[in-house]
Protein backbone atom coordinates (compact mmCIF):
# COMPACT_ATOMS: atom_id res chain seq x y z
CA UNK A 1 0.00 0.00 0.00
CA UNK A 2 1.62 3.37 -1.09
CA UNK A 3 1.49 6.03 1.38
CA UNK A 4 -0.68 8.37 2.71
CA UNK A 5 -1.49 11.76 1.22
CA UNK A 6 0.02 14.03 3.93
CA UNK A 7 -1.79 17.34 4.34
CA UNK A 8 -0.94 20.33 6.28
CA UNK A 9 -4.13 22.33 6.92
CA UNK A 10 -3.91 26.56 7.38
CA UNK A 11 -6.73 28.50 8.91
CA UNK A 12 -7.24 31.10 11.91
CA UNK A 13 -10.26 29.19 12.62
CA UNK A 14 -9.71 26.34 15.00
CA UNK A 15 -13.42 25.15 14.79
CA UNK A 16 -12.40 24.94 11.22
CA UNK A 17 -9.24 23.56 10.97
CA UNK A 18 -10.84 20.53 13.09
CA UNK A 19 -13.70 20.16 10.85
CA UNK A 20 -11.06 19.70 8.00
CA UNK A 21 -8.61 17.70 10.12
CA UNK A 22 -11.73 14.96 11.01
CA UNK A 23 -12.75 14.84 7.42
CA UNK A 24 -9.22 14.19 6.10
CA UNK A 25 -8.08 11.89 8.66
CA UNK A 26 -11.12 9.50 7.97
CA UNK A 27 -9.64 8.83 4.42
CA UNK A 28 -7.50 5.77 4.32
CA UNK A 29 -5.02 7.20 1.84
CA UNK A 30 -4.84 10.74 3.73
CA UNK A 31 -3.59 11.93 7.11
CA UNK A 32 -3.17 15.24 8.48
CA UNK A 33 -0.06 16.14 9.59
CA UNK A 34 0.21 19.65 10.77
CA UNK A 35 -2.01 22.69 11.61
CA UNK A 36 -1.06 26.06 11.54
CA UNK A 37 -3.31 29.42 12.08
CA UNK A 38 -0.99 31.92 9.54
CA UNK A 39 1.10 32.22 6.34
CA UNK A 40 4.28 32.07 8.56
CA UNK A 41 3.25 29.35 10.86
CA UNK A 42 2.47 27.29 7.63
CA UNK A 43 5.39 28.17 5.93
CA UNK A 44 7.29 27.03 8.85
CA UNK A 45 5.34 23.78 9.25
CA UNK A 46 5.39 22.96 5.62
CA UNK A 47 9.59 22.99 6.29
CA UNK A 48 9.10 20.85 9.17
CA UNK A 49 6.44 18.14 8.04
CA UNK A 50 7.07 18.30 4.14
CA UNK A 51 3.66 17.60 3.53
CA UNK A 52 2.52 16.87 0.00
CA UNK A 53 -0.91 19.09 -0.01
CA UNK A 54 -1.41 22.26 1.81
CA UNK A 55 -4.78 23.68 2.29
CA UNK A 56 -4.45 27.03 2.29
CA UNK A 57 -6.67 30.13 3.99
CA UNK A 58 -6.37 33.42 2.50
CA UNK A 59 -7.36 36.03 4.81
CA UNK A 60 -5.53 35.42 7.87
CA UNK A 61 -5.06 37.64 10.66
CA UNK A 62 -0.74 38.48 11.13
CA UNK A 63 1.12 36.72 7.90
CA UNK A 64 -1.94 36.00 4.89
CA UNK A 65 -2.17 32.97 3.44
CA UNK A 66 -1.20 34.81 -0.01
CA UNK A 67 2.38 35.31 1.55
CA UNK A 68 2.33 32.07 3.31
CA UNK A 69 1.93 30.65 -0.61
CA UNK A 70 4.97 32.96 -1.84
CA UNK A 71 7.48 31.74 1.09
CA UNK A 72 6.72 28.05 0.88
CA UNK A 73 7.02 28.27 -3.19
CA UNK A 74 10.35 30.25 -3.02
CA UNK A 75 12.01 27.51 -0.66
CA UNK A 76 13.98 24.94 -3.43
CA UNK A 77 13.20 22.13 -0.42
CA UNK A 78 9.35 22.67 -0.86
CA UNK A 79 9.22 22.34 -4.27
CA UNK A 80 7.17 19.38 -4.43
CA UNK A 81 4.61 20.84 -1.64
CA UNK A 82 1.13 21.52 -3.45
CA UNK A 83 -0.80 24.14 -2.61
CA UNK A 84 -4.97 24.23 -2.65
CA UNK A 85 -6.41 27.42 -1.94
CA UNK A 86 -9.69 27.47 0.09
CA UNK A 87 -11.56 30.96 -0.52
CA UNK A 88 -15.04 32.38 -0.78
CA UNK A 89 -16.80 34.47 -3.18
CA UNK A 90 -14.92 37.70 -1.80
CA UNK A 91 -11.48 36.48 -2.15
CA UNK A 92 -11.73 36.37 -5.99
CA UNK A 93 -9.08 38.78 -6.22
CA UNK A 94 -6.98 37.09 -3.72
CA UNK A 95 -7.63 33.55 -5.67
CA UNK A 96 -6.21 35.07 -8.95
CA UNK A 97 -3.31 36.45 -7.18
CA UNK A 98 -2.54 32.98 -5.13
CA UNK A 99 -2.44 31.35 -8.34
CA UNK A 100 -0.06 33.72 -9.99
CA UNK A 101 1.84 32.97 -6.95
CA UNK A 102 2.17 29.26 -7.59
CA UNK A 103 -0.86 27.47 -6.02
CA UNK A 104 -1.99 24.64 -7.48
CA UNK A 105 -5.33 25.46 -7.73
CA UNK A 106 -8.92 26.90 -5.32
CA UNK A 107 -11.84 25.95 -4.32
CA UNK A 108 -14.79 27.03 -2.06
CA UNK A 109 -14.89 26.55 0.99
CA UNK A 110 -18.62 25.90 1.05
CA UNK A 111 -17.54 22.81 -1.57
CA UNK A 112 -18.96 19.57 -0.34
CA UNK A 113 -16.93 17.44 1.44
CA UNK A 114 -16.60 15.06 -1.34
CA UNK A 115 -15.53 17.73 -3.68
CA UNK A 116 -12.77 18.91 -1.14
CA UNK A 117 -10.94 15.30 -1.03
CA UNK A 118 -11.55 14.93 -4.51
CA UNK A 119 -9.74 17.86 -4.86
CA UNK A 120 -6.73 17.38 -2.74
CA UNK A 121 -5.98 14.20 -4.60
CA UNK A 122 -6.19 15.69 -7.70
CA UNK A 123 -3.52 18.43 -6.65
CA UNK A 124 -1.20 15.81 -4.85
CA UNK A 125 -1.46 14.04 -8.26
CA UNK A 126 -0.13 16.60 -9.72
CA UNK A 127 -2.68 18.84 -11.47
CA UNK A 128 -4.11 22.05 -11.31
CA UNK A 129 -7.50 22.49 -9.74
CA UNK A 130 -9.89 25.33 -10.80
CA UNK A 131 -13.22 25.30 -9.22
CA UNK A 132 -15.97 24.76 -11.64
CA UNK A 133 -18.16 28.24 -11.86
CA UNK A 134 -15.27 30.43 -9.88
CA UNK A 135 -12.84 29.85 -12.51
CA UNK A 136 -15.43 31.21 -14.99
CA UNK A 137 -16.27 34.02 -13.40
CA UNK A 138 -12.38 35.08 -12.13
CA UNK A 139 -11.46 34.70 -15.98
CA UNK A 140 -14.27 36.28 -17.73
CA UNK A 141 -13.37 39.53 -15.45
CA UNK A 142 -9.95 40.00 -18.17
CA UNK A 143 -12.00 37.96 -21.17
CA UNK A 144 -12.36 40.40 -24.72
CA UNK A 145 -15.98 41.85 -24.81
CA UNK A 146 -17.84 39.15 -27.41
CA UNK A 147 -16.89 39.55 -30.69
CA UNK A 148 -13.12 41.41 -30.52
CA UNK A 149 -11.84 38.10 -29.94
CA UNK A 150 -10.22 35.29 -32.49
CA UNK A 151 -7.06 35.72 -33.35
CA UNK A 152 -4.93 32.55 -34.48
CA UNK A 153 -3.70 31.71 -31.01
CA UNK A 154 -5.59 28.32 -31.40
CA UNK A 155 -4.95 27.51 -35.01
CA UNK A 156 -2.41 25.37 -33.90
CA UNK A 157 -4.19 23.22 -31.43
CA UNK A 158 -5.69 19.54 -33.16
CA UNK A 159 -9.60 19.31 -32.96
CA UNK A 160 -9.27 17.01 -30.26
CA UNK A 161 -6.55 19.57 -28.34
CA UNK A 162 -8.91 22.57 -28.67
CA UNK A 163 -11.88 20.77 -27.19
CA UNK A 164 -10.04 19.76 -24.22
CA UNK A 165 -8.70 23.21 -23.70
CA UNK A 166 -12.65 24.08 -23.94
CA UNK A 167 -13.43 21.53 -21.07
CA UNK A 168 -10.34 23.11 -18.98
CA UNK A 169 -11.70 26.49 -19.17
CA UNK A 170 -15.10 25.32 -17.92
CA UNK A 171 -13.34 23.64 -14.86
CA UNK A 172 -13.04 19.90 -15.71
CA UNK A 173 -10.38 18.07 -14.20
CA UNK A 174 -8.31 15.76 -16.24
CA UNK A 175 -10.47 12.77 -15.06
CA UNK A 176 -13.81 14.45 -15.86
CA UNK A 177 -12.44 15.34 -19.47
CA UNK A 178 -11.96 12.24 -19.55
CA UNK A 179 -15.17 10.55 -18.73
CA UNK A 180 -17.00 13.46 -20.72
CA UNK A 181 -14.80 12.52 -24.32
CA UNK A 182 -14.64 8.90 -23.31
CA UNK A 183 -10.92 8.78 -23.15
CA UNK A 184 -8.01 7.45 -21.07
CA UNK A 185 -6.63 9.73 -18.37
CA UNK A 186 -3.50 9.44 -20.32
CA UNK A 187 -4.82 10.38 -23.71
CA UNK A 188 -6.33 13.58 -21.77
CA UNK A 189 -3.08 14.64 -19.58
CA UNK A 190 -0.92 14.03 -23.37
CA UNK A 191 -3.85 16.39 -24.84
CA UNK A 192 -3.45 19.25 -21.89
CA UNK A 193 0.41 18.68 -21.77
CA UNK A 194 0.38 19.04 -25.61
CA UNK A 195 -1.90 21.89 -25.77
CA UNK A 196 0.48 23.78 -22.73
CA UNK A 197 3.13 23.27 -25.02
CA UNK A 198 1.58 24.67 -28.20
CA UNK A 199 0.28 27.77 -26.70
CA UNK A 200 3.33 28.46 -24.51
CA UNK A 201 0.95 28.26 -21.22
CA UNK A 202 2.78 27.41 -17.56
CA UNK A 203 -0.28 26.14 -16.28
CA UNK A 204 -3.96 25.32 -16.33
CA UNK A 205 -4.89 28.39 -15.20
CA UNK A 206 -3.29 30.31 -18.38
CA UNK A 207 -5.18 27.96 -20.78
CA UNK A 208 -8.25 29.12 -18.94
CA UNK A 209 -7.20 32.79 -19.23
CA UNK A 210 -5.85 32.11 -23.16
CA UNK A 211 -9.71 30.27 -23.94
CA UNK A 212 -11.67 33.52 -22.47
CA UNK A 213 -9.05 36.10 -23.86
CA UNK A 214 -9.19 34.69 -27.08
CA UNK A 215 -12.90 33.80 -27.83
CA UNK A 216 -12.16 30.05 -27.38
CA UNK A 217 -15.12 30.11 -24.82
CA UNK A 218 -17.50 32.99 -23.68
CA UNK A 219 -17.76 34.04 -20.62
CA UNK A 220 -21.04 33.32 -18.78
CA UNK A 221 -23.50 35.87 -18.98
CA UNK A 222 -24.21 38.11 -15.81
CA UNK A 223 -28.10 37.55 -14.47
Amino acid sequence: MSRPIRVLIADDQSLVRAGFRMLIDSEPDMEVVGEASDGAAAAELARDTRPDVVLMDIQMPGVDGLEGIRRIVAEADLETVRILILTTFDDDAYAIEGINAGAAGFLLKTTDPAQLLHGIRVVAGGEELLASGLARRLIARFALPSGAAGDAVFDRLTAREREVVELVAQGLDNEEISRRLHISMATTKTHVSRALAKLDARDRAQLVSLAYRHGLVRPPRAN
